[in-house]
């Protein structure tokens, strides 16, 4: 099975007194955002809270 693994491309080293480009962020496809995580707990906090709420409106309902 072969080595998936590729090795990072080499820049070659900058000219004397020219500017330096930063380096650009490498987009990852196999690692979702971050933002993803951020929503996906606030949902399920929300959906639990809401299902606490109506939960608890129904043992309310239910002792009169």
């Amino acid at each position: 099975m072969p080595d998936h693994t590729a090795p990072a491309p080499s820049t070659p080293p900058a000219a004397e007194g020219a500017p330096v480009a930063p380096t650009s962020r490498r987009y990852v496809e196999n690692k979702p955002p971050r933002g993803l995580y951020v929503r996906v707990f606030i949902y399920v906090v929300a959906t639990h809270a809401l299902l606490a709420f109506m939960s608890l409106l129904v043992v309310i309902a239910k002792s009169r």
